[in-house]
């Protein structure tokens, strides 16, 4: 069944409104095997409406369309519809009767324009809304399924799931044509998207049932695999073979799933193998420390850090030596590895981590460029520094920055660093 979403407001338009209502409708259709094909965003012109809503009944089999059903004149998607259609509108007296006893127990008077919201199309279905005035409907013609919902989510969602969703499946099994549809995303570090895609290049060739598809990300890039069958047992069982034959060829470059971020995977090996950390940030302004933090009960593995943004503070906190600063710059591969020592030796920890760089704008050199950045881990038995150059604004150094640190604790506390 092919789908189009039709998102009615001017106020979406111009920006006023984001359209979360397009993501969660596909989400929830997706989850019952209906194929969103398109999106449409229209404002409220009724001859704009007119033309969407027709180009969309000619390439779909069902039509969504959100918001436009208040009692004002700017709500034209019920009026609309039901033109297009050529189908008459009839009141709904049991509605009706529900907004007259809502307007009194507020004990305003209801104004005539409300009774608008009463108005069925011939032939459709009014869809009860337990959280606001404005109905939804669905109804059937000329072998489409077209349904009306109320733009708030609030009101949306409940109404998605409780009576359109329902309905839909019906449908569906009816035709033949309802499925499980399941998704499972892998979270891939250190690869590029052109890089990852030609590593799996044969089982994106190969790829039918489930398909597979990369997404890059700001430091990461993700692969969403999707399994359709008959039950979510069997869509699983898809999604985990799958999942199985690509962690063979990327291996490590795998960290985690769905939506494991990268500090509770550290998290998680940290508490795991009862190890603690210590960190000295400079460029990065204490972000590392910021994202490890935000994993409950962090404070069984971080045991302090600092941001030593000056010289001096690099000097006077962590130790490192201000004949180093001046021979070698803050930033440099030497600074990272004694600002790691450092905080590890001030806190007593097992892990040291040290970052330095030029996050911009400015302070950059042709030796040194922008985004030029050094990262070490200090451990008993290894001081370990490697040299990064990170591309993008000042937010977007620092967020890689942080990004790689935890990859580099990650590749130690699984004994993948050397």
């Amino acid at each position: 069944m092919r789908c189009e979403i039709i998102g009615v407001g001017t106020e979406l338009l111009m920006g006023q409104i984001i359209n979360t209502n397009a993501r969660d409708v596909s989400g929830e259709l997706f989850a019952v095997g209906v194929g969103v094909y398109y999106q449409s965003v229209v404002g409220d012109n009724r001859e704009r409406l007119k033309e969407v809503f027709e180009r969309a009944l000619e390439r779909a089999d069902l039509v969504i369309l959100t918001g436009g059903l208040g009692p004002t004149n700017d709500d034209i998607t019920r009026d609309t519809v039901a033109e297009v259609l050529g189908l008459s509108q009839q009141k709904d007296a049991e509605w009706e009767k529900r907004l007259e006893e809502f307007f009194r127990r507020l004990g305003r008077p209801m104004a005539e324009s409300n009774r608008r919201q009463a108005l069925v199309p011939e032939g459709g279905i009014l869809l009860s809304n337990e959280r606001g005035t404005a109905p939804g409907i669905y109804l059937e013609k000329n072998g489409r399924t077209i349904v009306l919902l109320p733009g708030p989510p609030r009101e949306l969602l409940p109404m998605l799931r409780d009576h359109v969703i329902p309905r839909l499946k019906v449908k569906l099994q009816d035709r033949g044509e309802l499925a499980v549809f399941k998704s499972k995303a892998l979270r891939v570090i250190e690869l590029g998207e052109s890089a990852m895609t030609e590593m799996i290049k044969p089982l994106l060739e190969a790829q039918k049932n489930p398909t597979i598809a990369p997404l890059a990300k700001s430091s990461e890039v993700h692969l969403r695999i999707t399994a359709r069958a008959a039950t979510t047992e069997e869509a699983e069982a898809l999604l985990s073979a799958e999942a199985e034959k690509i962690k063979k060829v990327l291996g490590d470059y795998i960290y985690g799933e769905d939506e494991e971020e990268l500090e509770l995977v550290v998290a998680r090996l940290l508490w795991e193998r009862k190890k603690t950390v210590a960190l000295a940030e400079s460029c990065s302004g204490g972000l590392l420390c910021h994202r490890l933090t935000n994993v409950p009960g962090s404070s069984s593995y971080l045991l302090g850090g600092f941001v030593t943004y000056s010289n001096e503070a690099k000097a006077g906190i962590l130790g490192v030596k201000k004949e180093l600063l001046e021979s070698k710059g803050a930033v440099s591969a030497e600074v990272a590895s004694m600002m790691a020592a450092g905080a590890r030796k001030l806190c007593g920890a097992d892990i040291g981590v040290g970052i330095t760089g030029i996050a911009g704008p400015g302070g950059e050199t042709p030796e040194k460029p922008l985004g030029l950045t050094f990262i070490g881990l200090s451990v008993p038995a290894l001081d370990y520094t490697r040299r990064y150059e990170f591309w993008g604004g000042r937010l977007e150094i620092k967020e890689r920055a942080s990004q790689t640190a935890l990859h580099l604790m990650r590749l130690y506390l699984l004994g993948k660093l050397r």
